[in-house]
């Protein structure tokens, strides 16, 4: 079970489960994998970078994913395709604009995302998605990445 430090403790946590981040925003990354991590207990891989992300799930153990719809060099739709091919079981929420005009919500509901969530994503909802789908005793269960 992998634990990290709790920050002006010195206890020990258990993490709650392994989440990749896919976010180009940095104010938000930083927003996220601080909100998850310190308040949620999840460990939290971070890239911008699609490609990236592919590869980081290809190797590595993750419980969910959270995705940008609008992203670099692929969108977040198109991320999600690969995932799924990659790794079927993995769930991926999706990080929508508040008012998503590029992508119609036909497109949005035919890319099968578990969750989506409007920006600005308030903390409350981030941790109750991730706590959804990954659940309360993740920490011993099987990651259902493509590297676990």
């Amino acid at each position: 079970m992998t634990s990290f430090r709790t920050p002006g403790t010195g206890t020990e946590a258990a993490v709650r489960g392994q989440i990749l981040l896919v976010e180009d925003d940095p104010d938000l990354a930083l927003f996220a994998t601080h909100v998850l991590t310190r308040r949620g207990r999840f460990a939290v891989t971070h890239t911008p970078d699609p490609a990236t992300a592919l590869a980081l799930a290809a190797a590595g153990s993750y419980h969910l994913v959270f995705a940008d719809l609008d992203l670099p060099v692929m969108s977040g739709l198109e991320l999600i395709a690969a995932l799924r091919r990659q790794a079927p079981r993995l769930p991926v929420v999706l990080l929508v604009p508040a008012a998503p005009r590029a992508c119609p919500t036909a497109a949005l509901r035919a890319s099968r995302p578990d969750g989506i969530l409007a920006k600005p994503v308030p903390a409350a909802e981030l941790l109750a998605a991730a706590t959804s789908l990954i659940g309360d005793d993740q920490a011993d269960g099987e990651p259902v990445g493509s590297g676990g």
